[in-house]
């Protein structure tokens, strides 16, 4: 398949990286966005000498050095990036930072792919987060470890949850960023006058849907909510809080068992009664985010990292709602970790990881929160001036900051990205298209399964 193939190019370059620079070949070093392309090789007598005169941490960066740092975040995010990476240079660093920015995430996954191959990667990069586990696969990503321990980072302030989806095979190979989560904006304005009251359960989400949704004679005036098909991180906590293996033990996929079916099939039944509508193909996005500001949608299912973005653009209150739970009330973790490709030389790693520090550090941590529309990543914040003035301008994150030991990570597995493009375009042919759910799912799982097999 297209990712296997893709791991075994990664891993090869990472192979005949380590058997180059191995060989003892000494070349020119340069220091601008990681792109030197030999280790320095240091004979081990003056190595040994070095590291028992050298004080503080072994990562310490000693001369000035110039490294790129690659990200995702639109023109929106320009004057914020821009703020933070000037209150780095301006402590105590002799580290030059540049934030380039590379498109989207899958723009920037094929840009740094490419760019290991040539050599060329930066020194600190952005991935979205269902790309760790293939990173950690292809090793991809500097191991954090001693990088932490040397310096004593304090990673556990993150929580658990968000530790595990920067992580692989229980080591740190990144660490959150920018991150969020699945929520419902709801119309609060349209909620309080007509009584409507958001579902805590999937058992009341029939209820939910008859009081928010207006249909007459079989047309739809308002949808109850919408549920983004192009994404199938909008709905797969449904099937996971009622405990749908998606990846099981045994690396295969329960998404044709019975609790996944009646699942499927309750979406398919609000769908043909007008009650939700299945966002998928070009101009899905758009066209949802429009029904939410005209009140065609009582709801819908977005990230929360878009919050400012339908405040600004509703006449009417915005609320947040925690996604509905069943056996569990988990959500999952959704935006970007940062990371250090593998592949540069120690004084690029070294001034990546003094850049990366500050930039995931408490200091800046509610700025990023509060200027990008992303939520809070360490709980030590949570109980400071910043956070309280935080949640008076955005009240409705309230929902988010309550159920934070709540959100975990995504499926951790390299095929993930492959079977669930197999998923959503089975869920939408089924939905959209009318065809028959059980015999649709059972090809789909057989797919996926095969998938799997590769791994």
């Amino acid at each position: 398949m297209r990712i296997k193939r893709g791991i075994a190019l990664l891993l090869a370059m990472i192979l005949c990286l380590a058997v180059f620079t191995g060989c003892g070949e000494k070349g020119k070093e340069d220091e601008t966005g990681g792109k030197s392309k030999n280790t320095e090789v240091v004979d081990k007598e003056d190595k040994e000498d070095k590291d028992e005169s050298q004080e503080g941490s072994p990562y310490e960066v000693t001369e000035p050095i110039t490294i790129e740092w690659w990200h995702a975040q639109e023109a929106q995010y320009a004057e914020l990036i821009d703020s933070v990476v000037e209150q780095f240079h301006e402590t105590d660093t002799k580290v030059t930072l540049e934030p380039v920015y590379q498109g989207s995430y899958t723009e920037l996954n094929e840009k740094l792919i490419a760019a290991l191959a040539a050599d060329t990667a930066p020194a600190l990069s952005v991935a979205n987060t269902p790309y760790v586990a293939e990173y950690g696969a292809s090793g991809v990503c500097e191991v954090l470890t001693p990088y932490i321990e040397a310096d004593d980072f304090d990673i556990d302030d993150f929580g658990i949850g968000l530790i595990e989806s920067s992580s692989y095979d229980g080591e740190p190979i990144s660490l959150p960023f920018l991150i969020s989560t699945q929520v419902m904006y709801y119309n609060k304005d349209m909620a309080e006058a007509e009584g409507i009251e958001l579902p805590e359960t999937w058992d009341e989400m029939d209820e939910f849907m008859d009081a928010a949704a207006k249909v007459t004679n079989g047309e739809t005036e308002r949808f109850a909510t919408c549920v983004p098909g192009w994404d199938q991180w909008y709905f797969e906590t449904y099937y996971r809080n009622s405990g749908v293996e998606i990846v099981t033990s045994d690396n295969t996929t329960d998404l044709d068992g019975s609790k996944a079916m009646e699942i499927a099939e309750q979406f398919k039944k609000w769908y043909k009664e007008g009650k939700i509508d299945w966002c998928y193909g070009t101009g899905a996005s758009t066209n949802m985010r429009q029904a939410f500001f005209d009140g065609k949608a009582f709801s819908v299912m977005h990230t929360s990292s878009l919050y400012e973005m339908y405040v600004e653009n509703c006449d009417f209150e915005v609320g947040m709602h925690y996604y509905p739970g069943a056996d569990t009330r988990y959500s999952e973790v959704g935006g970007c970790v940062l990371l250090m490709p593998a592949k540069n030389d120690q004084k690029v790693k070294n001034a990546a990881w003094e850049a990366m520090k500050f930039l995931m550090s408490k200091d800046v941590n509610m700025q990023w929160a509060d200027g990008s529309g992303y939520m809070p990543t360490r709980k030590s914040v949570l109980e400071t001036e910043e956070a309280e003035a935080f949640l008076e301008k955005k009240p409705a994150f309230q929902a988010v900051f309550d159920n934070l030991d709540n959100i975990k990570p995504r499926i951790q597995h390299p095929a993930y990205p492959a079977l669930s493009k197999i998923w959503l375009d089975s869920m939408a042919k089924a939905i959209i298209e009318d065809a028959d759910m059980t015999a649709t799912m059972e090809e789909a799982a057989k797919l996926i399964n095969e998938a799997l097999a590769d791994y």
